[in-house]
Protein backbone atom coordinates (compact mmCIF):
# COMPACT_ATOMS: atom_id res chain seq x y z
CA UNK A 1 0.00 0.00 0.00
CA UNK A 2 1.28 3.31 -1.34
CA UNK A 3 0.11 6.81 -0.06
CA UNK A 4 -0.18 9.15 -2.93
CA UNK A 5 -0.60 12.62 -3.79
CA UNK A 6 -0.92 14.88 -6.64
CA UNK A 7 -0.71 18.84 -5.91
CA UNK A 8 -2.35 20.95 -7.84
CA UNK A 9 -2.49 24.56 -8.80
CA UNK A 10 -6.53 24.58 -7.21
CA UNK A 11 -6.60 21.13 -5.51
CA UNK A 12 -4.80 18.58 -4.05
CA UNK A 13 -5.70 15.11 -4.71
CA UNK A 14 -4.55 11.67 -2.25
CA UNK A 15 -5.11 8.25 -2.20
CA UNK A 16 -4.00 4.87 -0.84
CA UNK A 17 -3.07 2.70 -3.77
CA UNK A 18 -2.76 -0.90 -3.63
CA UNK A 19 -2.01 -3.72 -6.63
CA UNK A 20 -2.32 -0.74 -8.85
CA UNK A 21 -5.33 1.03 -8.37
CA UNK A 22 -6.32 3.89 -5.78
CA UNK A 23 -8.98 2.54 -2.75
CA UNK A 24 -10.19 6.15 -2.22
CA UNK A 25 -9.52 9.08 -4.15
CA UNK A 26 -9.92 12.91 -2.24
CA UNK A 27 -9.14 16.23 -2.46
CA UNK A 28 -8.31 19.52 -0.28
CA UNK A 29 -7.59 23.15 -1.72
CA UNK A 30 -3.65 23.07 -1.84
CA UNK A 31 -3.92 26.32 -0.30
CA UNK A 32 -4.98 24.49 2.59
CA UNK A 33 -1.94 21.80 2.87
CA UNK A 34 0.03 23.59 5.42
CA UNK A 35 -3.08 24.83 7.64
CA UNK A 36 -2.58 23.21 11.40
CA UNK A 37 -6.37 21.94 11.39
CA UNK A 38 -7.38 21.89 8.09
CA UNK A 39 -4.76 20.72 6.08
CA UNK A 40 -2.58 17.71 5.42
CA UNK A 41 -0.79 16.93 8.70
CA UNK A 42 -3.94 15.50 10.69
CA UNK A 43 -5.19 13.25 7.05
CA UNK A 44 -1.43 12.38 7.34
CA UNK A 45 -1.37 11.25 10.90
CA UNK A 46 -4.68 9.27 10.46
CA UNK A 47 -4.40 7.62 7.53
CA UNK A 48 -0.38 6.57 8.91
CA UNK A 49 -2.07 5.20 12.19
CA UNK A 50 -5.34 3.42 10.45
CA UNK A 51 -3.19 1.90 7.88
CA UNK A 52 0.00 0.57 8.89
CA UNK A 53 0.66 -1.58 5.73
CA UNK A 54 1.72 1.92 3.84
CA UNK A 55 5.07 1.41 2.62
CA UNK A 56 5.66 5.19 1.75
CA UNK A 57 4.60 8.13 0.04
CA UNK A 58 4.42 9.14 -3.63
CA UNK A 59 3.89 12.75 -4.72
CA UNK A 60 4.35 15.00 -7.41
CA UNK A 61 3.50 18.72 -7.70
CA UNK A 62 3.05 21.80 -10.02
CA UNK A 63 3.39 24.41 -7.08
CA UNK A 64 7.46 23.99 -5.77
CA UNK A 65 6.01 26.59 -2.52
CA UNK A 66 3.59 23.39 -1.55
CA UNK A 67 5.54 20.58 -2.36
CA UNK A 68 8.40 21.98 0.04
CA UNK A 69 5.12 22.85 2.86
CA UNK A 70 4.47 18.57 2.02
CA UNK A 71 8.30 17.97 2.43
CA UNK A 72 8.14 19.46 5.84
CA UNK A 73 5.13 17.71 6.64
CA UNK A 74 6.72 14.79 6.34
CA UNK A 75 9.75 15.65 8.25
CA UNK A 76 7.89 17.07 11.14
CA UNK A 77 5.02 14.25 11.57
CA UNK A 78 5.87 10.85 10.13
CA UNK A 79 9.66 11.34 9.57
CA UNK A 80 10.04 7.56 9.16
CA UNK A 81 8.06 7.30 5.82
CA UNK A 82 9.42 7.02 3.08
CA UNK A 83 8.77 9.38 0.48
CA UNK A 84 9.33 9.63 -2.84
CA UNK A 85 9.01 12.85 -5.46
CA UNK A 86 8.24 12.55 -8.85
CA UNK A 87 10.94 14.17 -11.32
CA UNK A 88 11.92 14.06 -14.99
CA UNK A 89 15.25 12.26 -13.91
CA UNK A 90 12.79 9.39 -12.82
CA UNK A 91 12.17 5.78 -14.56
CA UNK A 92 8.65 6.58 -15.90
CA UNK A 93 8.69 3.18 -17.86
CA UNK A 94 8.48 4.58 -21.12
CA UNK A 95 11.51 6.76 -22.61
CA UNK A 96 10.97 10.56 -22.94
CA UNK A 97 12.10 11.96 -26.71
CA UNK A 98 10.40 15.54 -24.99
CA UNK A 99 13.74 17.70 -25.69
CA UNK A 100 13.26 19.97 -22.22
CA UNK A 101 12.31 17.06 -19.86
CA UNK A 102 12.83 19.69 -17.03
CA UNK A 103 9.66 21.84 -18.60
CA UNK A 104 7.23 18.56 -18.10
CA UNK A 105 4.85 19.13 -15.70
CA UNK A 106 5.29 16.48 -12.49
CA UNK A 107 1.44 15.40 -12.71
CA UNK A 108 1.83 15.02 -16.90
CA UNK A 109 4.61 12.71 -16.06
CA UNK A 110 2.24 10.99 -13.42
CA UNK A 111 0.32 10.62 -15.60
CA UNK A 112 2.42 8.92 -18.93
CA UNK A 113 3.71 6.43 -16.40
CA UNK A 114 -0.01 5.38 -15.11
CA UNK A 115 -1.09 5.39 -19.03
CA UNK A 116 2.05 2.83 -19.88
CA UNK A 117 1.11 1.02 -16.83
CA UNK A 118 -2.83 0.82 -17.26
CA UNK A 119 -2.60 0.14 -21.57
CA UNK A 120 0.72 0.76 -22.77
CA UNK A 121 1.55 2.83 -25.54
CA UNK A 122 0.36 4.24 -28.21
CA UNK A 123 -2.01 6.65 -25.77
CA UNK A 124 -3.10 10.00 -25.37
CA UNK A 125 -3.72 11.11 -21.82
CA UNK A 126 -6.04 14.56 -21.80
CA UNK A 127 -6.25 15.65 -18.18
CA UNK A 128 -9.26 18.31 -16.74
CA UNK A 129 -7.84 20.15 -14.01
CA UNK A 130 -6.93 24.45 -13.70
CA UNK A 131 -5.24 23.35 -17.38
CA UNK A 132 -6.05 21.22 -20.14
CA UNK A 133 -3.23 18.90 -20.73
CA UNK A 134 -2.82 16.38 -23.80
CA UNK A 135 -0.32 13.93 -22.97
CA UNK A 136 0.96 11.72 -26.05
CA UNK A 137 2.72 8.31 -25.97
CA UNK A 138 3.60 6.57 -29.37
CA UNK A 139 5.15 3.41 -30.23
CA UNK A 140 8.06 5.25 -32.17
CA UNK A 141 9.31 7.98 -29.63
CA UNK A 142 7.61 7.17 -26.12
CA UNK A 143 6.47 10.15 -25.03
CA UNK A 144 6.56 12.41 -27.21
CA UNK A 145 5.13 15.99 -25.67
CA UNK A 146 1.39 17.39 -25.91
CA UNK A 147 -0.82 19.95 -25.69
CA UNK A 148 -1.90 23.18 -23.07
CA UNK A 149 -5.04 24.71 -22.95
CA UNK A 150 -7.43 27.00 -20.28
CA UNK A 151 -9.48 24.45 -17.97
CA UNK A 152 -13.03 25.05 -16.86
CA UNK A 153 -11.87 27.16 -13.95
CA UNK A 154 -9.72 29.48 -15.99
CA UNK A 155 -12.48 30.10 -18.44
CA UNK A 156 -15.34 30.62 -15.39
CA UNK A 157 -13.07 32.99 -13.44
CA UNK A 158 -11.61 34.99 -16.79
CA UNK A 159 -15.54 35.50 -17.39
CA UNK A 160 -16.26 36.95 -13.79
CA UNK A 161 -13.04 38.41 -13.48
CA UNK A 162 -12.82 40.70 -16.89
CA UNK A 163 -16.30 41.86 -17.04
CA UNK A 164 -18.48 44.15 -14.84
CA UNK A 165 -22.12 41.78 -14.51
CA UNK A 166 -20.96 38.48 -15.50
CA UNK A 167 -21.16 36.20 -12.06
CA UNK A 168 -18.84 33.85 -11.17
CA UNK A 169 -19.63 29.80 -11.79
CA UNK A 170 -20.22 27.45 -9.67
CA UNK A 171 -18.93 23.86 -10.54
CA UNK A 172 -21.63 22.37 -12.31
CA UNK A 173 -21.60 20.94 -15.30
CA UNK A 174 -24.66 20.09 -15.59
CA UNK A 175 -26.42 21.49 -19.44
CA UNK A 176 -30.17 21.12 -19.37
CA UNK A 177 -30.62 22.92 -22.66
CA UNK A 178 -28.75 24.40 -25.72
CA UNK A 179 -30.02 27.55 -25.68
CA UNK A 180 -29.70 29.78 -22.15
CA UNK A 181 -32.79 31.25 -20.31
CA UNK A 182 -30.94 33.05 -17.69
CA UNK A 183 -27.03 35.10 -17.96
CA UNK A 184 -25.64 31.64 -15.74
CA UNK A 185 -27.34 29.18 -17.77
CA UNK A 186 -25.81 31.19 -21.29
CA UNK A 187 -22.41 31.26 -19.58
CA UNK A 188 -22.40 27.45 -18.38
CA UNK A 189 -23.54 26.41 -21.67
CA UNK A 190 -20.35 28.40 -23.27
CA UNK A 191 -18.06 27.09 -20.92
CA UNK A 192 -19.37 23.54 -20.94
CA UNK A 193 -20.04 22.90 -24.57
CA UNK A 194 -17.21 25.07 -25.58
CA UNK A 195 -15.10 23.39 -23.65
CA UNK A 196 -15.61 19.71 -24.96
CA UNK A 197 -15.42 21.40 -28.88
CA UNK A 198 -12.53 22.63 -27.83
CA UNK A 199 -11.11 19.21 -26.58
CA UNK A 200 -12.52 17.48 -29.85
CA UNK A 201 -10.83 19.95 -32.09
CA UNK A 202 -7.42 19.30 -30.46
CA UNK A 203 -8.24 15.29 -30.18
CA UNK A 204 -8.98 15.30 -33.89
CA UNK A 205 -5.67 17.13 -34.77
CA UNK A 206 -3.44 14.78 -33.07
CA UNK A 207 -5.13 11.78 -34.29
CA UNK A 208 -4.91 12.94 -37.58
CA UNK A 209 -1.19 13.47 -36.93
CA UNK A 210 -0.55 10.32 -35.33
CA UNK A 211 -2.40 8.37 -38.20
CA UNK A 212 -0.33 10.65 -41.21
CA UNK A 213 2.66 8.95 -39.36
CA UNK A 214 1.33 5.40 -39.09
CA UNK A 215 0.77 4.61 -35.81
CA UNK A 216 -1.74 2.38 -34.52
CA UNK A 217 -4.90 3.95 -33.16
CA UNK A 218 -3.96 5.04 -29.63
CA UNK A 219 -5.94 4.22 -26.68
CA UNK A 220 -7.74 7.34 -25.08
CA UNK A 221 -7.52 8.11 -21.60
CA UNK A 222 -9.28 10.99 -19.42
CA UNK A 223 -8.55 12.38 -15.86
CA UNK A 224 -9.18 14.92 -13.92
CA UNK A 225 -12.00 16.61 -11.83
CA UNK A 226 -14.56 16.85 -14.80
CA UNK A 227 -13.24 14.13 -17.05
CA UNK A 228 -16.55 12.46 -16.83
CA UNK A 229 -17.63 14.96 -19.02
CA UNK A 230 -15.69 14.13 -21.92
CA UNK A 231 -17.86 10.72 -22.38
CA UNK A 232 -20.77 13.02 -23.42
CA UNK A 233 -18.95 16.04 -24.94
CA UNK A 234 -16.15 13.94 -27.09
CA UNK A 235 -17.15 12.07 -30.04
CA UNK A 236 -14.69 9.41 -29.86
CA UNK A 237 -13.87 6.97 -27.72
CA UNK A 238 -12.61 7.68 -24.44
CA UNK A 239 -11.71 5.55 -21.00
CA UNK A 240 -12.34 7.98 -17.85
CA UNK A 241 -9.62 6.65 -15.22
CA UNK A 242 -10.16 9.39 -12.18
CA UNK A 243 -6.99 7.67 -9.91
CA UNK A 244 -4.96 7.49 -13.42
CA UNK A 245 -2.07 10.18 -12.10
CA UNK A 246 -2.01 8.29 -8.62
CA UNK A 247 -1.68 5.06 -10.25
CA UNK A 248 1.44 6.21 -12.55
CA UNK A 249 2.66 8.24 -8.81
CA UNK A 250 2.56 4.42 -7.52
CA UNK A 251 3.86 2.67 -10.76
CA UNK A 252 6.99 5.56 -10.76
CA UNK A 253 7.69 4.04 -7.08
CA UNK A 254 7.99 0.71 -8.06
CA UNK A 255 10.47 1.79 -10.94
CA UNK A 256 12.33 3.97 -8.83
CA UNK A 257 12.38 2.32 -5.30
CA UNK A 258 13.40 4.78 -2.70
CA UNK A 259 16.23 3.81 0.11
Amino acid sequence: MLLCIDIGNTNTHFGVVANGQALFLRELPTRLIDHPAEGFGPILDRLVAESPAIEGAAFCSVVPAAAESLVRLFERRQPDLRRFQLTSDKRLGVPLSYPKPLEIGQDRLADVAGAQAFCGAPAIVIGLGTAVTFDIITRSHGYEGGIIAPGFDVMRRYLHEQTALLPLLDDSVEVPRIIGQSTVEAMRIGTVIGMGGMIQALLTAVLAELARRGEPQPRVLATGGTAALLEKTVGHPVTVVPDLTLRGLAAAWRLNPPE
